[in-house]
């Protein structure tokens, strides 16, 4: 594959964002804009762009939805229901959490040139400065993810990402000094769990805004 090769995007909203903001975390905003529609931002060359999350969550125009089955099966049960809508033509998809509000088409671009030049991996992954995947935020090759679902004893529901993707032939991808961007945000896979989490994402970026003007 070439890292030009078009690409899908499947994000991940359905979640039940115990520890802030419920089941409309992805429509939290920061800086000014909804979670889920920054990370629908940084995939806007893809095609499709599928999003798995209830009905109430609004979507720009464009924009596929999904529901995993059964509601609340957790990732990868909604992946499984994205990839039902992706077209055979599509090679690879990007894998992503709807609270990524660093996450950019740089960061993305890096992961599909690592895959694309790794032609033994399933996909390619971020990893943390501690070594660790960060399974949602990745690029995966269509074919490797169906296989992994279909090998799955019992189906996908209440499945980790983890148990379905961890013996998967990875390719790791780290950020230098600079990130993707070549600036000083927090990383891509950088997500918001909490309120502190957004409180802190949400003085980054204005803090951002104010050494730009």
């Amino acid at each position: 594959m070439s890292v030009d090769e078009p690409y899908g995007a499947v994000v991940l909203a359905g979640g039940r964002g115990r520890r802030v903001g419920g089941p409309g975390k992805p429509t939290l905003p920061v800086g000014g804009r909804p979670m889920v529609h920054r990370v629908l931002d940084a995939v806007a060359d893809a095609e499709p762009r599928i999003v798995v999350g209830p009905p109430e969550l609004p979507l720009p125009a464009g924009v596929d939805r999904t529901l995993e089955q059964p509601p609340g099966g957790g990732p990868v049960a909604a992946t499984a229901a994205a990839l039902v809508l992706v077209p055979s033509r599509t090679r690879v998809v990007a894998l992503l959490a709807a609270d990524l509000p660093f996450l950019t088409r740089a960061s993305l671009h890096l992961l599909r040139r690592r895959l694309a030049g790794d032609a033994g991996a399933a996909g390619a992954v971020y990893v943390d400065d501690a070594g660790r995947p960060q399974w949602l935020c990745g690029v995966w090759r269509v074919a490797a993810l169906r296989a992994r679902l279909a090998a799955l004893p019992h189906g996908p529901a209440r499945v980790s990402l983890r148990e379905l993707l961890h013996e998967a032939p990875v390719a790791h991808c780290s950020l230098g000094p600079g990130g993707a961007d070549g600036g000083d945000a927090p990383p891509p896979w950088w997500d918001c769990d909490t309120e502190a989490d957004l409180r802190r994402a949400q003085e980054i970026w204005v803090s951002g805004r104010k050494g730009q003007s």
